[in-house]
Formats: C-alpha cells, structure tokens, sequence
C-alpha cells in the first residue's frame, strides 16, 4: 500500500513489509493492544537468528537509520574481528578495542 500512495517509498528499492493484524509486533512485544498499534520497534537479527540490538520507541519518536547502520556495521566488524569489540561511539573505520578481564579500566 505504502509503495502506491508514497512517492518517497515508491523510490526505495529493496522489501517493505506490513504487519496490518499486528501478529509480528505481538511476536516481538510492540504492539499496543489498547491502541490498536505497534511502537516503533528495531531489531537487529543476526543470520542464525539471534537477536543482537533491540530499539523500542513510542509512536511519536522516530528511529535513525545513521545509527542503525552504524550499528549493523559494528557488528559486522566484530564479527569478522573475534576478541574485539565497538566501543561506546565507535563509527566505521575506528579501531576496536581488546576484549578480556585483563582490558577492563584500561580504554
């Protein structure tokens, strides 16, 4: 629906889904029953399934897809880095700091 009434949405070319009965928001635990309406819900899912990062908003605040690309890169490159790990602010292309008792109190 989105795709024929939006002209912003009907540029964007990968898969938008719609949840119009709510089942996936009541899946992840946004939906709102009283209102009739999902908050506005992010999750990060990894390839084996695992949720990595959730973001839950209310209705009237809007998430950021800068942070949430950030995010998916971070976890990328942890992933491909095994013992490393994104500091707080960390943006692509900024070292990863060491992971470990041994680290702790030092970064």
């Amino acid at each position: 629906m989105w795709r024929k009434t939006s002209p912003t949405i009907a540029k964007v070319d990968y898969p938008i889904a719609s949840d119009p009965g709510g089942n996936v928001a009541r899946a992840y635990g946004v939906y709102l029953e009283d209102e009739g309406l999902a908050t506005r819900g992010r999750f990060i899912v990894d390839p084996e399934g695992v949720i990595r990062a959730v973001e839950i908003l209310p209705p009237p605040v809007g998430r950021s897809t800068a942070e949430l690309l950030r995010q998916l890169q971070a976890f990328q490159t942890v992933d491909a880095n095994p013992g490393k790990a994104a500091p707080s602010g960390w943006q692509p292309g900024d070292d990863l700091i060491e992971t470990g008792l041994e680290y702790i109190g030092k970064y």
